[in-house]
């Protein structure tokens, strides 16, 4: 890893750490598709999830009392849980590019189905049905499982759920800290963490208090809606950029 790959990295960590701060997702999807132009998947990951899980320990420990524990362990839980079993299996499948073009686009499709239903709530339409929330969960443990990401799915149920943006933020903490704790011993049996990983992540956890110093500024001066329309075209614009990349390397 060179100097300027390591400055570029820290600045991604910086904005990703920033944004999961202020909303309690989103850290993972900024970070994965914008850090997968300069490093492979299967060696970023390994690095970024046990450095994210120190934030994610932050927020839950400081902001404990807005948890929702109920809504979490008996809607939310149990459906994450079957998809991120399904999603951890299929991570060893050797297909990467696959898997990451899958991914990609998922978060190009999501994002702007999101800005779509955002748009529609504030001009007065209704929201979606709730009996569409399992599938989204489902999916959204099988796409944390497979990128450590399952955020869109995820936050598209909870955002019509849980209104108030601290128990949001705090909710998705502790549903965050579980799920990473499956992927990283995941890792660990397939042997990916190594000294590469650990000099990255160190690289990457000197982003995480200023992370948290402008996160926290974030979360108590804008809006939660505004701020989650700008993370959504971040994710969109950065995602595209993803896809093309590994579009042009199948077609290599």
């Amino acid at each position: 890893m060179t100097i300027a790959v390591g400055v570029a990295l820290f600045a991604i960590a910086l904005a990703a750490f920033a944004t999961e701060a202020a909303l309690g997702f989103g850290a993972t999807v900024v970070s994965l598709s914008l850090a997968a132009q300069l490093v492979p998947i299967d060696v970023y990951l390994p690095a970024f999830v046990p450095v994210n899980a120190l934030l994610l320990i932050w927020i839950l420990g400081a902001h404990r009392r807005h948890v929702a524990w109920r809504r979490l362990l008996a809607e939310v839980a149990p459906s994450v849980a079957v998809g991120a079993a399904i999603g951890l299996a299929l991570f060893r499948i050797p297909a990467r590019l696959a898997l990451q073009l899958a991914f990609a686009l998922s978060v190009v499709a999501l994002s702007g189905f999101e800005l779509a239903r955002l748009a529609r709530e504030e001009a007065g339409g209704p929201a979606p049905a709730r009996r569409r929330d399992l599938p989204f969960l489902v999916l959204g443990g099988v796409a944390h499982g497979l990128f450590s990401t399952g955020g869109p799915m995820i936050v598209y149920v909870l955002r019509r759920r849980l209104h108030d943006k601290a128990v949001f933020r705090a909710t998705l903490a502790g549903l965050w800290i579980s799920l990473n704790g499956a992927l990283l011993t995941n890792y660990a049996t397939m042997g990916l963490f190594s000294a590469q990983t650990a000099r990255m992540s160190l690289v990457l956890a000197a982003a995480v208090a200023p992370g948290i110093l402008i996160g926290e500024r974030l979360h108590r001066a804008l809006a939660v809606r505004t701020f989650h329309r700008i993370v959504l075209l971040v994710l969109l614009g950065s995602a595209g950029v993803l896809a093309v990349r590994t579009l042009r390397a199948f077609l290599a």
